[in-house]
């Protein structure tokens, strides 16, 4: 045998060991790497229907509502609650799809604040018809509009984590939403799905309902500072902004020395004549203060006029709900 022939049978007996070793397979099998924290499949939300209205598994919820025109509780299903709230609370008339995120929400926040508080204990109810109590009701406002967009997310509500949001809403955010701090003077920290969005609602809104101007007495501005802080500013000779909050709403109002909360001045004020603490101007003239601004309500949370314009461009329910509260799962509780 020539030294070369020799080699090759060398060669070929060292290629034969090593395949059967495995070394060369053409589809090693692999021991599978950890799976990394972040790769593992998200878990579904753990949630449960409060204890005080749990009517078993799956089963739709009854709630005791305060009836506060007729100064008495009645016991209605959930669901007719829903309805009366979404009737009450946006225009019946707008798009399904953003009626049907308002019944979304206002689930959640009838649930959030059943398992927070028990919902209205003062009235022996979970909620009531009473805005400054709960949420606006009004069940003469129900069509058939209302009552498509509620069925359809029938027993749909947010939640984060394990537990439901907190449901905040108002009518337009002006130019884009709040932190809970800044439009609500919220105590604890800030909810971690309460984000700033801008604000969809700009090209719908009519002018008279997008912007909005203020006067008030000079001697009522410096009674309500003093209700307010404790302290009296005096004759008031000047109103300034102190500090804004990072979506651009007046935190706190300097009356000549003495600083208010804005979204306490707005309460005092009225909140439906001051309407936003989103100020663009403020003068002082003949005894009185005039602000303008844009906006309506706290700016927390869902913008409903910016449900309108999502809805308008085909955005459904439950998206219309996570661009407003971002990274949040949507749940159905029941049939």
């Amino acid at each position: 045998m020539t030294s070369k022939r020799i080699f090759m049978a060398l060669m070929l007996i060292f290629f034969c060991l090593l395949a059967g070793c495995g070394w060369l397979r053409r589809s090693p099998e692999r021991v599978p790497e950890p799976i990394r924290p972040e790769e593992k499949a998200k878990t579904a939300p753990e949630v449960t229907i409060p204890k005080a209205i749990n009517q078993g598994d799956k089963q739709e919820p009854e709630l005791r509502v305060y009836i506060a025109e007729k100064n008495k509780v009645e016991t209605m299903p959930m669901e007719k609650y829903i309805q009366g709230v979404v009737a009450a609370e946006m225009d019946p008339s707008w798009p399904k799809e953003a009626l049907a995120a308002q019944a979304i929400i206002a689930r959640s926040f009838t649930l959030q604040k059943i398992a927070e508080s028990g919902g209205v204990p003062a009235r022996n109810a979970h909620a009531s018809t009473d805005i400054k109590e709960f949420q606006a009701y009004d069940a003469s406002r129900i069509n058939e509009n209302v009552r498509q967009a509620v069925e359809s997310t029938r027993g749909k509500v947010a939640v984060y984590g394990n537990e439901f949001i907190r449901g905040w809403f108002h009518a337009y955010a002006g130019p884009r939403t709040a932190m809970a701090k800044e439009g609500l003077e919220f105590k604890g920290p800030n909810p971690p799905y309460i984000k700033i969005v801008d604000s969809p609602a700009g090209d719908i809104i009519p002018e008279e309902e997008k912007n909005w101007q203020a006067t008030f007495p000079l001697k009522r501005i410096r009674e309500v500072t003093q209700k307010i802080t404790g302290q009296d500013p005096g004759e008031v000779t000047k109103i300034e902004i102190a500090e804004k909050g990072p979506s651009g709403r007046v935190v706190r109002f300097r009356i000549n020395e003495v600083e208010v909360s804005g979204p306490q001045l707005r309460l005092a004020l009225d909140s439906t004549v001051m309407r936003s603490t989103y100020i663009e101007e403020i003068s002082i003239e003949d005894n009185n203060i005039t602000l303008k601004g844009t906006g309506y309500g706290h700016g927390v949370g869902m913008c409903q006029w910016g449900a309108r314009s999502l809805a308008e461009k085909g955005k459904n329910a439950e998206e219309i709900v996570k661009y407003y509260y971002r990274n949040i799962d949507i749940v159905k509780l029941w049939e």
